[in-house]
């Protein structure tokens, strides 16, 4: 496995556009750092100290909400080539960096994929998908499992979902950042896992994908007429201090509901579906299956009910 990190080193972050039809090489926001942190003795040390604590998230936090923050909402909307016209509000009107990071988009710019059956990313994101979570033997790197058990926190759970489909949506710092439910349903509470935030960044992934069961989450159970029950989780890391969930416990919810917002900084959400419960788009499976992520929006097609 250290073999394969070793050659992962220095590699860039590619992933496939379903949008465009191309592969594209992420622009990492923080890239440097990243690499130093993650790739380098002394920058582990870093952020094994600092990093991935909850202070140093609250104090980025505050920066990011200090009014003074927003003259770096126009050099990131230019360096990153993000389309205003989809926000919900003019860009005149954040009154902070963080007020930009958590906006809201226009009604319809991101529309509903099919029909009932068809579930949707929760997310805009670079998606995983794995159909049977048992048979997985590498997840960005050869070797890398999932311990089901320290992500959900619950054995039981664990037991249920052994055999089940699982789609990790990474959300990086230039993504919307407001998630939605994948089909319609009835959540129940959100509950916490206390943790640390590493970055969820492959960068640091391919090194250790416990990162992603070691961070804070949010696990939402969530009973749906087509799929049973789906676990929702939403995963912190670096710089993200807290997970606000927005949606009303025990009321039903229809496919596209807004269920909440991360604050600052990447993120991830995992979708676990019972064994048998949901056929997987294809090009989520031949691009994991290659090893990379796929890039599609939210409400975009992610998988489709099976039939029982």
């Amino acid at each position: 496995m250290f073999d394969s990190v070793k050659a992962a080193r220095g590699q860039p972050v590619e992933y496939f556009n379903r949008h465009t039809g191309r592969v594209e090489v992420e622009q990492v926001y923080g890239e440097s750092f990243l690499r130093w942190a993650y790739e380098s003795g002394q920058g582990r040390l870093t952020a094994w100290a600092v990093a991935r604590r909850g202070w140093f998230a609250h104090w980025y936090g505050w920066r990011m909400r200090r009014s003074v923050s927003r003259l770096r909402i126009r050099p990131f909307l230019q360096h990153y080539a993000l389309d205003e016209s989809e926000f919900a509000e003019p860009v005149e009107n954040f009154r902070s960096f963080n007020d930009f990071f958590v906006r809201r988009l226009k009604a319809g710019v991101r529309p509903l994929a099919g029909g009932p059956e068809t579930m949707v990313f929760g997310a805009d994101g670079r998606h995983l998908g794995f159909p049977d979570v048992s048979k997985v033997d590498g997840v960005f790197i050869k070797g890398q499992r999932w311990n089901l058990r320290a992500l959900l926190g619950d054995a039981e759970l664990a037991r249920r979902y052994a055999q089940g489909t699982l789609i990790l949506s990474r959300l990086c710092p230039v993504d919307y950042h407001r998630f939605h439910f994948p089909t319609d349903g009835t959540p129940g509470p959100a509950r916490l896992v206390r943790g640390t935030l590493w970055s969820v960044n492959p960068i640091a992934l391919r090194r250790r994908l416990a990162y992603l069961w070691e961070n804070r989450r949010r696990i939402t159970e969530f009973e749906s007429p087509r799929a049973g029950r789906v676990l929702l989780l939403e995963v912190g890391a670096t710089n993200v201090g807290s997970i606000h969930q927005t949606y009303a416990v025990g009321r039903r919810v229809a496919r596209g509901d807004e269920k909440g917002y991360f604050a600052f900084g990447g993120s991830a959400t995992v979708t676990l579906f019972e064994p048998g419960r949901v056929r997987l788009a294809e090009d989520l499976v031949e691009n994991t299956r290659q090893g990379r992520e796929l890039y599609a929006q939210m409400g975009s097609a992610m998988a489709v009910a099976d039939p029982r």
